[in-house]
């Protein structure tokens, strides 16, 4: 048993530097795969009763504050903090029900995204469509099969999307801010808690 201790404490550790010196890391596998296909039913449940918005620039579905959604952003904020060695509030949840020919361009976002997690929850077909984001060393793509998220820090690295060559995409964005940073007051969004809607200027998402 101390050894499992000894080498998940490494590896946490080893996480922590990479997320601190690149300001982004890849996380295979973050959510397990019957989560994955229940939030991939789920959205599409959303989709058939028309509960979804349409974006009105880049015409494309989406959902902020969801509550299943704002519900992983808590769930998984524990595990977060232990990726980024941050202590994390939560600020909102956001998908998007990507479709053929959809691209994202190269920005970077506002204070309420300062650490984000970007997830892969489903697609087809399954040709991966990677997410690239800037850091120090230069552009890196990551190719996210679904479950698979990305780590990074979005008011820092630019990052973006060249167009979507599939059918359909489900990707969901979980932001936080450094509960001892300067963004602590983001907290929420502007809400008085998760799951609830926002009036203001508009979110940033990958």
């Amino acid at each position: 048993m101390r050894t499992d201790r000894v080498e998940t404490n490494a590896s946490r550790s080893a996480d922590q530097g990479a997320f601190g010196r690149q300001a982004y890391l890849l996380l295979p596998a973050l959510l397990e795969p019957a989560l994955v296909d229940f939030l991939w039913s789920y959205v599409h449940t959303k989709f058939a009763c028309r509960l979804l918005s349409l974006e009105q620039v880049t015409n494309t579905l989406f959902a902020y504050g969801d509550p299943a959604f704002d519900g992983l952003l808590e769930y998984l904020r524990p595990r977060i903090e232990g990726y980024s060695g941050l202590s994390l509030s939560p600020t909102y949840s956001y998908f998007r029900l990507y479709k053929h020919g959809d691209s994202l361009e190269r920005h970077r976002d506002r204070p309420a995204c300062e650490v984000s997690v970007s997830v892969n929850i489903g697609q087809a077909p399954s040709d991966v469509w990677p997410l690239y984001v800037e850091g120090s060393a230069g552009p890196y793509g990551a190719f996210l099969s679904p479950g698979d998220g990305l780590l990074y820090r979005g008011i820092d690295l630019f990052h973006w999307r060249d167009p979507f060559q599939g059918n359909r995409l489900v990707q969901v964005f979980l932001h936080y801010v450094d509960r001892n940073g300067p963004h602590a007051d983001q907290k929420f969004d502007g809400r008085m808690t998760l799951m609830r809607p926002r009036n203001g200027p508009p979110v940033c998402s990958s």
